[in-house]
């Protein structure tokens, strides 16, 4: 059988490509472990944890060539580090709305970590309905003999945004549909997306009761101790 010589240009490529993907994984894990610290304080402080679940990947390559080739720029690690900010991909899962904006304004405070960009699609909706808030944001990761800032998006969003965004990702994708159809779906999903929200609003106003109600109960209590 011929047997084919992998060139070395291919060899030097393919191994220049599988180190930036690890660094990319590494800068994921950076970024989880901030998360889980601010979780785990906050969880201390409050007794609740804010952050419901995290999820990450790190883009495919085919996904990673088909957005360059979209974009019209050249098929190197170089330009899909230089211009693609979500290789790196973090989500984070919150209990509540107000839940979202204050693991924001924690990150942002961290002096590590660079806002690059910030995207609220909470306030301002996607034409589509889907909301969430989105980051994109460097962190240095530490090698043998280096430091590299990475880019990481990070999308923020309650269990209700992530259910409507992850049902509609899957439907966005199928063949086949009748055109007749399609108006109908869009204006289905969208006033499911709007429903979502207005769930959010509902939970997030019964929580803020809640909890006027547990400060009011501990203002009273203490009104009542003997003063010394």
């Amino acid at each position: 059988p011929q047997v084919f010589e992998i060139p070395e240009t291919f060899r030097e490529t393919a191994r220049q490509f599988q180190e930036a993907m690890m660094q990319y994984s590494c800068a994921i894990r950076e970024f989880k472990t901030k998360l889980e610290v601010l979780n785990d304080e906050l969880s201390m402080r409050n007794a609740r944890n804010p952050i419901e679940m995290i999820k990450a990947r790190v883009k495919k390559p085919k996904s990673i060539v088909e957005k360059l080739q979209r974009r019209g720029l050249p098929l190197s690690i170089e330009s899909m580090e230089s211009n693609l900010d979500d290789i790196a991909g973090v989500r984070v899962i919150c209990s509540f709305v107000d839940d979202i904006y204050e693991i924001s304004r924690m990150l942002e405070r961290q002096d590590d970590v660079t806002i690059i960009a910030i995207k609220d699609y909470i306030k301002a909706p996607k034409e589509n309905g889907y909301r969430s808030y989105h980051m994109i944001v460097e962190v240095p990761v530490f090698f043998s003999s280096s430091k590299k800032n990475i880019r990481v998006e990070v999308q923020i969003r309650t269990i209700a945004m992530d259910f409507w965004a992850s049902l509609e990702h899957k439907m966005r994708y199928k063949k086949n549909i009748p055109e007749n159809h399609v108006k109908y779906l869009q204006d289905e999903l969208y006033d499911c997306a709007r429903q979502s929200a207005e769930l959010d609003n509902r939970m997030q106003n019964i929580r803020n009761l809640i909890a006027e109600e547990a400060e009011e109960e501990e203002r009273d209590t203490l009104a009542m101790l003997p003063m010394k």
